[in-house]
């Protein structure tokens, strides 16, 4: 039976394909505050401007490739079982040829009605106030916004709990609860840490490799292929 690899990637593998983040600019993203466009208050207050703002982060993703950090994760199926658990919206790990992928904060590509979680749809274009799901609610970004619950995080613990190799890969662990994931990893699994700035993961076990994730998966896989 192949080794399973388990990954958790954030903002820093995509910001290398020119998706930029609140990560990358002090908490602004393409100069919105993310009260002002990522919670539910905002969603209340001025259903215009969050929709704006997702249709151009929508736009972005599709205009983006994935680069050399998604593909060499995708490699490392060759040899493993490997399963990704993302922060990110975007389905880069996808394109570059991932099987499995856990979005934890939703996907850019997909909408949802704003009462029912459960009904989701594909999307490729922008959406539109007035766009009704069937039960007659306004479809919104299939997205988990600051101060919503992160549903999926109990569908990446296990995952976590079976890693034989653990990865982090351009994520500085600051966002919850998608850093308490880590403390779910069995102490004696390795764990391969790829930032351009290492986060404060105090494990025994640790591989740091300092380098901007296309550069740092390069070594990745030199270690584990």
């Amino acid at each position: 039976m192949k080794q399973k690899i388990v990954v958790l990637t954030g903002a820093g593998i995509s910001a290398e394909s020119g998706l930029r983040t609140f990560r990358d600019s002090n908490g602004l993203w393409e100069n919105y505050r993310v009260q002002d466009v990522a919670t539910p208050g905002a969603w209340k207050k001025d259903m215009d401007l969050v929709l704006r703002f997702y249709n151009e982060r929508r736009r972005d993703v599709l205009a983006a490739q994935p680069n050399a950090a998604h593909l060499g994760l995708a490699a490392l199926e060759t040899k493993y079982e490997v399963h990704i658990v993302t922060q990110n919206i975007d389905d880069l790990h996808e394109r570059a040829g991932s099987s499995n992928v856990l979005h934890l904060h939703g996907e850019i590509l997909t909408m949802r009605s704003e009462k029912d979680p459960s009904i989701i749809y594909e999307i490729r274009s922008d959406i539109q106030r007035g766009d009704l799901a069937p039960d007659g609610a306004q479809l919104r970004p299939n997205i988990v916004w600051f101060e919503e619950e992160v549903p999926m995080i109990n569908h990446a613990i296990p995952l976590m709990q079976k890693a034989d190799i653990f990865v982090l890969v351009g994520s500085s662990l600051a966002v919850y609860p998608a850093a308490g994931l880590l403390q779910f990893v069995s102490p004696a699994a390795p764990r391969y840490v790829l930032d351009k700035a290492i986060p404060d993961v105090q494990h025994p076990n640790i591989v740091p490799i300092e380098k901007p994730a296309t550069e740092g998966i390069t070594d990745l896989l030199q270690l584990l292929m």
